[in-house]
């Protein structure tokens, strides 16, 4: 007999894979021309690297036996597996490849490639998969104490912005990003219609990232979290046109498509629990702290290339916090209280551990390219090749 929730979980697999795509355009469609190919290489090794290390170590960390309510203490290396048990597995390795991802973005055009491999496979292995367990692990100390985050508003999102936070920070801007005065200067990217092409991938794998959370077919109302998720969108998107009309801004694709992101981060969380009018509502709220956070970044001059932190991180943090300002029952001040504990959790817990790693790894290696290597463009100083030959100028050593 066909189990249609195995049926159902492995489509969303297909579609949660489908998102890394979806990163990738955005993200090298908002660097420039010259650093295409190093955005796109390290979105497609987050999937390679981090597939492999969360099979061998993640999923052991994040679903293991959990005694102690901190960590997994088992389930490493796994080999005999359940068809349930793969397809799980499988899922989960999507979502581990997610939350890396989110800091590729926000250090493209000048991080060294090795560096960032390394990076990525900490959050993998060690990051993601703690918080995770904390969480989703049955045993876990939040999830004992009623925390819900139902498909990764904190546990994918703002624990992949804090980690963006803390890269960004140790590496400092790319070039000519801020004025000595403290302006800050626009560097656009190389491809608008990549970062839109992008954004409509993302919105549709969402659909899989969310409605393969479920439990149960028969006991989960799939429709309203598909639809949740879709309204979620809709209003992050509209959010930020409404705050740039409001502020007499221009009215930017990038930043339309950013919003719309920032919704559905923000309705991750609550898909299957808040109503369509609170899901809207939670969704425009969260397309409009973006940009709030976007403008809050640049005043302290930490620069995001793609807005990972302001989308992931600062949504994330929204849509936990908005599960419990609009329950499905009565309001209840204490789990407004353990929301805001899971989401202080997240931050405590990703941002220094990350800090920490980024500095090891400067000190160590050296994380950020040479002036040099930067105004050539990593394309050809991290990988001897160049995403549009025909269009670049020919570089060669003694350029």
């Amino acid at each position: 007999m066909i189990d249609l929730q195995l049926v159902w979980v492995a489509v969303c697999v297909v579609l949660v894979f489908f998102m890394q795509a979806g990163f990738a355009f955005l993200e090298s469609g908002a660097a420039r021309a010259k650093n295409s190919v190093n955005v796109l290489m390290k979105n497609y090794m987050d999937m390679c690297l981090g597939g492999v290390i969360f099979w061998a170590w993640g999923f052991g960390l994040m679903f293991g036996d959990n005694p102690t309510g901190w960590l997994g203490m088992d389930q490493f290396f796994t080999q005999q597996l359940t068809n349930a048990e793969a397809t799980k597995l499988a899922y989960q390795i999507m979502f581990a490849a997610t939350a890396a991802t989110i800091v590729s973005g926000a250090v493209a055009e000048r991080m060294h490639f090795t560096a960032y491999l390394l990076f990525s496979a900490m959050v993998t292995g060690i990051i993601y998969p703690v918080f995770g367990s904390w969480t989703w692990n049955g045993s876990g100390w939040l999830a004992s104490l009623g925390f819900v985050d139902f498909a990764g508003s904190t546990v994918v999102h703002s624990i992949g912005g804090w980690c963006a936070l803390a890269g960004i920070i140790v590496l400092g801007p790319r070039l000519g990003r801020y004025s000595r005065q403290g302006e800050t200067r626009e560097i656009p990217g190389h491809s608008l219609p990549l970062v839109g092409l992008g954004g409509f991938i993302l919105w549709m794998g969402w659909f899989g990232f969310n409605g393969g959370s479920i439990a149960s077919l028969e006991q989960d109302n799939l429709g309203l979290i598909l639809l949740n998720t879709h309204l979620g969108g809709c209003a992050g998107g509209l959010g930020a046109l409404l705050f740039m009309y409001l502020k007499k801004q221009p009215i930017l694709l990038s930043s339309t498509i950013n919003g719309s992101i920032a919704g559905l981060v923000s309705i991750t969380a609550g898909a299957a629990t808040l109503s369509p009018l609170t899901a809207i509502i939670t969704g425009l709220v969260g397309g409009i702290f973006y940009l709030i956070a976007v403008e809050l970044l640049d005043k302290f001059k930490l620069d995001d290339v793609v807005g990972a932190v302001a989308v992931h991180g600062v949504g994330g943090a929204w849509g936990t916090f908005a599960v419990a300002l609009f329950p499905q029952g009565d309001f209840s001040f204490s789990a407004l209280l353990v929301q805001l504990a899971g989401v202080v959790a997240g931050f405590l817990w990703a941002f220094p551990v990350s800090y920490g790693f980024f500095k090891l790894l400067d000190r160590s290696l050296g994380i950020k390219a040479s002036t040099l290597h930067e105004q050539r463009g990593l394309d050809y100083t991290e990988h001897f090749e160049i995403g549009y030959p025909e269009f670049q100028k020919r570089l060669d050593a003694d350029a």
